[in-house]
């Protein structure tokens, strides 16, 4: 069940992307996540969707943005473990690179690219609040492949073991939603902001009816394809329909 639109928090995906439009907050956000100066930032997109090719399955960034350099950074909001998130990055990485190398331009045009996750919870599962993965050569570690794809997670959940009190203080917010810093009460102020706003608030009624109308067709398909997968194996029509929840007309009619 989704949330309410007064109940959503800096971890709920829509009021997160909400509050990165900010181009100071996001900008803010980023140096204090990778503990960098990025200068000034541009919008590639917030909760944009990139597909690669016609059959392929489409990715939907929360925020990207790129630096006057050339970097791009790519920010997800991750609140439940799905077991996924190494191949999912990796499949984000190439979603970018795809999008932004023109057809016939040399590799070497490939941007520096950031792909960042801010997790509730301690994905690699070894403690720490900060992780970053570059490619390295496993025989000689002090080599690094240089191909500008860096890789971040946050453990928010791992506030208390970092020394820095502005970052323990930003995941600390996103973690249980208390605003003990001045970044972090320019955070909640700025989700009041939206949350005041008509607008906001009826994009995020729209979204959810959406969802729930795609979560509830997913579900129908799985069903009729759980009852037809029954069917071939000889289970009955009443088992089927009390398995499944579909109509027994419907299953007879697979």
């Amino acid at each position: 069940m989704h949330k309410s639109f007064d109940d959503l928090t800096i971890a709920d995906d829509f009021m997160f992307c909400k509050v990165m439009q900010n181009k100071e907050l996001c900008k803010i956000f980023l140096e204090m996540i990778l503990s960098d100066r990025i200068g000034k930032i541009t919008y590639l997109s917030t909760q944009y969707n990139i597909t690669t090719y016609e059959e392929a399955k489409s990715v939907r960034f929360d925020v990207l943005v790129q630096n006057q350099t050339g970097k791009i950074y790519d920010i997800e909001m991750q609140v439940s473990d799905e077991h996924n998130l190494p191949r999912r990055m990796r499949f984000y990485q190439a979603a970018i690179d795809i999008s932004v190398l023109d057809k016939g331009n040399s590799y070497s045009k490939l941007n520096d690219s950031f792909i960042i996750f801010i997790c509730l919870f301690d994905a690699p599962g070894k403690g720490k609040p900060v992780y970053s993965f570059e490619n390295i050569c496993l025989e000689d570690r002090q080599i690094l492949l240089h191909d500008g794809a860096k890789k971040v997670i946050i453990n928010a959940a791992a506030f208390n073991k970092i020394e820095d009190k502005n970052l323990s203080g930003l995941l600390k917010y996103i973690k249980t939603g208390k605003a003990t810093t001045e970044f972090t009460g320019r955070l909640e102020d700025m989700i009041q902001t939206v949350k005041d706003n008509e607008q906001a608030r009826n994009e995020y009624r729209i979204m959810s009816a959406t969802m729930m109308d795609a979560r509830d067709e997913g579900e129908r398909r799985k069903a009729l394809e759980v009852a037809k997968n029954f069917k071939r194996l000889g289970v009955s029509v009443d088992i089927i329909v009390k398995a499944t929840g579909l109509a027994h007309k419907e299953v007879e009619k697979l």
